[in-house]
């Protein structure tokens, strides 16, 4: 599955295409919900990343678009000017949802106690 990028950002857009997720740059709410359905007619595209900013302003209709279409997964992400909420990583998302742990979220392994190290996947 595909990740895709919506952003009003460049410098976001130029840093995920160094991960090498694809994207594209729109400054508003109308031409953000036509790349939306534009993106999700591909059905290999499985994770839709957006900046807060637009998140905030296609709200309402991405809300009913989620509520009728589990896929592909939404996640709003800052862009670099933006501030990083706790738990907003998609890491930490993915995690939240399946009820594992996939990684070091930051935590010391020193600190873990031994029933949090035996369920951590590396």
């Amino acid at each position: 599955m595909k990740i895709f990028l919506i952003s009003d950002n460049n410098d976001t857009l130029l840093g995920m295409r160094f991960a090498g997720i694809e994207g594209v740059i729109v400054h508003d709410k109308n031409t953000a919900i036509e790349k939306i359905i534009e993106i999700t007619a591909d059905k290999d595209c499985g994770v839709i990343l957006i900046t807060s900013k637009l998140k905030n302003q296609c709200n309402d209709f991405l809300s009913d678009f989620m509520e009728k279409n589990p896929i592909p997964l939404f996640q709003e992400i800052p862009d670099r000017h933006g501030e990083q909420r706790e738990g907003s990583s998609i890491l930490e998302f993915i995690e939240h949802s399946i009820g594992l742990k996939l990684g070091n979220t930051g935590k010391d392994n020193k600190n873990m106690s031994k029933d949090e190290k035996d369920t951590e996947l590396t």
